[in-house]
């Protein structure tokens, strides 16, 4: 099995010259240029500092590290996905907290346990890449029923109609990715293990586990944070 090819920092500097055109578009149509920049510029630096940090949890391999990386990663991935209604991003809070606990510990537990069989299961290695991924999906899940959720309610009232709008159009990329998975594009993880040397057979078996994983995790996600709003829309509609 070949080993993937190092990419020099040289050559990496390349694929800034597409990513330079957009923002000469964003510029010239007087967009926010500066977001995109500010957005770039943290992806490189948190990226290149991930990398080096990442070799050291890998080596320690301790379940206290990596249950606080998750953690922190949890708590972050908590606060952006109600950057959609900041308004309420306070007072639903906790509400996505427990959402993203329930859904990714649920879903990361049958991988971890059911799937890949881990001995031990907390290897750093395996837990915090997919850690990362279901936390990601299922925080854009619920941004998406977030911001869905407060648009419908405040324009009909109606828990239940509001509630399923939100629900939808959490589900709508997740859903659009599983229709087009191997016919449109060879996802992040199957391209990434190809490229590695590792037989097409086995990079899809890899592929279909973190599909069904992101599906379940950003459904549960969405669900479990649409019903726990429930009860404060209830206490505010009372106090009115």
């Amino acid at each position: 099995m070949n080993n993937i090819q190092t990419i020099p920092l040289s050559n990496l500097a390349y694929t800034l010259i597409p990513v330079a055109l957009v923002l000469v578009i964003l510029f010239k149509w007087k967009l926010q240029t500066t977001q995109a920049v500010i957005a770039i510029s943290r992806m490189l630096l948190q990226l290149l500092v991930v990398g080096y940090f990442l070799n050291a949890i890998f080596a320690s391999n301790s379940v206290q590290v990596t249950l606080l990386i998750l953690t922190i990663m949890l708590v972050f991935a908590s606060w952006i996905a109600l950057g959609t209604v900041k308004q309420q991003r306070r007072l639903w809070l906790k509400n996505a907290i427990f959402s993203l606990i329930a859904a990714s510990g649920f879903t990361l537990f049958v991988i971890v346990v059911g799937v890949l069989e881990l001995n031990p299961w907390y290897q750093s290695r395996y837990i915090i890449p997919l850690g990362g991924m279901i936390l990601a999906n299922s925080m854009t899940s619920i941004s998406l029923a977030a911001e869905r959720f407060d648009s419908e309610y405040k324009n009909n009232g109606s828990y239940i109609k509001s509630r399923n709008h939100a629900f939808n159009a959490a589900m709508i990329p997740t859903i659009n990715t599983l229709l087009a998975v191997g016919l449109v594009a060879l996802p992040g993880m199957m391209t990434g293990q190809i490229l590695s040397g590792v037989s097409p057979f086995i990079a899809a078996r890899y592929q279909i586990m973190v599909m069904c994983m992101l599906f379940a995790s950003s459904g549960i996600a969405a669900a479990c944070f649409l019903s726990l709003i429930k009860p404060r829309l209830e206490n505010l509609a009372d106090k009115n």
